[in-house]
């Protein structure tokens, strides 16, 4: 049994399937794993063991009469503390919403709930999901698989460590700058950023609307496809027969290789090779409109987050973490007619960045251009703080002003990811290039 703990999600349905893995004894498993692994309470902020036991019987009846609702039915899963769950505390990983208790679930929860997958618990973040590092004294901070001394990525910390630890097959996350992609490349699985407004935000708790996202992260890009499904109550795209022959790829240099450290630099161009013996043609291209829209992040988000959570921080600033509470307040720097100009000088970057990327099938970055920072520097240099978490998010942070879907796979170096962007609504072509990839990177 505690081979399941480390089986990707797709072969646990399938073992599920073929009545080799009985869904009753794989939830009391995970949730073993979980009551006596010594990181749990800086990886999970609550369990719903009893939710976890209930769902899994009834995924046992319908497997035995051979009426799955889906390729994941009965597979136990972590979501990130910012779903909403009946009845279940969901804090975002703030003191501000501390004991905050929704009536029901998010909208992605009760679909992929409609799929059969198991809800394990809910998982600690970033607070308030507003930095790329998952660093977050007021609650805890979830290590990274490849260094307990660093952080795990964020804002997704938890639900990356609850996968890189074999204590969840996979996690939920959610992504406005990164915070899907971060944590998967740091500890090493495959994280899947999807468009804006492809998956409901009902009973999401937000951060900056214009650019939250929802996403899976995973131990392969079959998972993220099954699971993507499972949140949007549709069936899977078709990864059989994806291949890198023929496909054109890009490698973005404006902005995206300027100070990437020694060890992503290396994964990367030796990912780069791996692609191109595939069959991939690889190019480089320059897109100046990206620098510009990278200029207007900070009036777009911090104006957003800010507008959002104005009223709630204002009334007991000392509760948010100090760095966290900095970021927000930047959002007072700027007036209705920034946000509005700079929206539209995003606007036009996005035309340009589309034309410039059009005929490829996706385009390439490292995913990070830094490793996971230390903790206790983190605790104790302020510079260092701000300086590393505006580099972690800033290849990632691309995707999301370009209103791109993205991916993150490992590359076999620890901690450092390949990251694939694709157009708007791309998912299904993205996941294709995805899986020939990962099939390359291995």
């Amino acid at each position: 049994m505690q081979k399941w703990l480390q089986m990707t999600a797709a072969d646990l349905g399938r073992g599920i399937g073929a009545g080799e893995i009985d869904p009753v004894a794989l939830a009391e498993t995970f949730l073993d794993a979980i009551d006596t692994h010594e990181f749990t309470p800086r990886i999970y902020a609550r369990t719903t063991a009893d939710r976890a036991l209930s769902e899994a019987a009834a995924a046992a009846v319908r497997a035995a009469s051979g009426h799955r609702l889906s390729a994941l039915d009965g597979v136990p899963i972590s979501w990130k503390d910012l779903f909403d769950t009946a009845g279940v505390a969901t804090e975002a990983g703030s003191n501000l919403l501390k004991g905050r208790v929704p009536d029901c679930d998010a909208r992605v929860l009760q679909n992929a709930t409609a799929a059969g997958l198991i809800c394990l618990g809910k998982t600690h973040m970033s607070e308030l999901a507003f930095s790329g590092l998952g660093h977050n004294p007021s609650t805890a901070t979830a290590p990274c698989v490849n260094d307990t001394a660093a952080v795990s990525g964020g804002s997704s910390s938890g639900a990356a460590a609850s996968v890189a630890f074999n204590l969840a097959a996979a996690g939920i996350g959610s992504d406005t700058g990164g915070s899907v992609r971060i944590p998967s490349a740091w500890n090493d699985l495959v994280g899947l950023k999807t468009t804006s407004g492809r998956l409901s935000l009902e009973g999401v708790v937000p951060l900056a609307l214009q650019f939250d996202t929802v996403g899976p992260l995973c131990r392969s890009v079959e998972d993220a496809n099954l699971l993507l499904a499972a949140m949007e109550g549709r069936k899977p795209f078709d990864l059989l027969g994806a291949t890198l022959r023929g496909k054109r790829v890009a490698i973005l240099e404006t902005v995206a290789m300027e100070d990437v450290r020694d060890a992503p630099m290396a994964a990367f161009q030796s990912a780069v090779v791996r692609l191109h013996n595939a069959g991939a043609r690889v190019d480089r291209i320059n897109v100046p409109e990206v620098e510009t829209a990278m200029a207007q992040s900070t009036c777009l988000y911090t104006s957003e987050a800010y507008g959002l959570w104005r009223e709630v921080i204002e009334a007991n600033p000392d509760a948010l973490y100090s760095e966290i509470l900095q970021r927000f307040r930047l959002g007072k720097n700027f007036s209705g007619p920034d946000y509005v100009a700079a929206w539209a000088t995003l606007k036009a970057a996005r035309v340009a960045y589309d034309q410039a990327a059009a005929g490829y099938d996706a385009v390439i970055l490292p995913t990070a251009p830094i490793l996971p920072p230390d903790l206790d520097r983190l605790n104790t240099d302020h510079d260092y703080y701000v300086s590393e978490n505006l580099l972690a998010l800033r290849n990632t942070r691309i995707g999301n002003l370009m209103g791109l879907c993205a991916l993150t796979l490992p590359t076999g170096t620890p901690s450092c990811g390949l990251m694939m962007m694709a157009p708007p609504d791309c998912e299904g072509a993205l996941l294709r290039v995805g899986a020939a990839a990962e099939a390359a990177l291995s």
